[in-house]
């Protein structure tokens, strides 16, 4: 009896040796943008034989060094809606022009649908924003960004698209370079 309990251990220990070898660690390679899911609705639309179900996907999606997008997706579940809204945010990307310690040159406002932002250089003190305003800043990669939403809507999506639209104002500004 003693043998066969002997026996036993050093196959379980080449078996787990056996699988280690076969499937090692692979290092995931990092994405190009990272993403930020900003709202989430089940969405529900009434048919013949009841109540269909669908997910609607708000992303804001960034590189962290300029470029910033905010996308949606729709889909009968929540994976594919998440991928359909990356891709929207991809395809609707802008490259923020700023300065080079990453921070805006002067005030911006903006109006989109209901909702109203200003978007103020805050120098030493970081991203003072809230919401998904804030979100849109971290992910285009500024820091030392004030914001506040003049407007007192609660749409996250609104809000993002209202900072994407007010980042977009600094396109045409020439930002002048410190000469050392």
């Amino acid at each position: 009896m003693e043998e066969q309990v002997k026996t036993e251990k050093p196959q379980r220990v080449e078996r787990r040796e056996r699988r280690q070898r076969r499937s090692p660690r692979r290092e995931r390679a990092k994405p190009e943008f990272d993403q930020k899911i900003i709202a989430i609705r089940r969405v529900t639309r009434v048919v013949s034989g009841g109540r269909r179900f669908s997910f609607a996907v708000s992303i804001v999606a960034g590189n962290r060094k300029g470029m910033v997008g905010v996308g949606q997706g729709k889909a009968n579940d929540t994976p594919i809606a998440i991928e359909k809204a990356f891709r929207d945010a991809r395809k609707n990307m802008i490259k923020v022009n700023a300065t080079p310690n990453m921070s805006i040159p002067h005030d911006l406002e903006a109006k989109y649908a209901a909702s109203v932002v200003k978007i103020m250089p805050a120098p030493g003190k970081g991203i003072l924003a809230g919401s998904s305003v804030r979100v849109v800043l971290e992910l285009a990669g500024l820091k030392d960004v004030g914001a506040k939403l003049l407007s007192r809507s609660k749409n996250s999506t609104n809000n993002a698209y209202v900072a994407i639209k007010a980042l977009k104002q600094l396109e045409h500004t020439k930002i002048r370079h410190a000469v050392s």
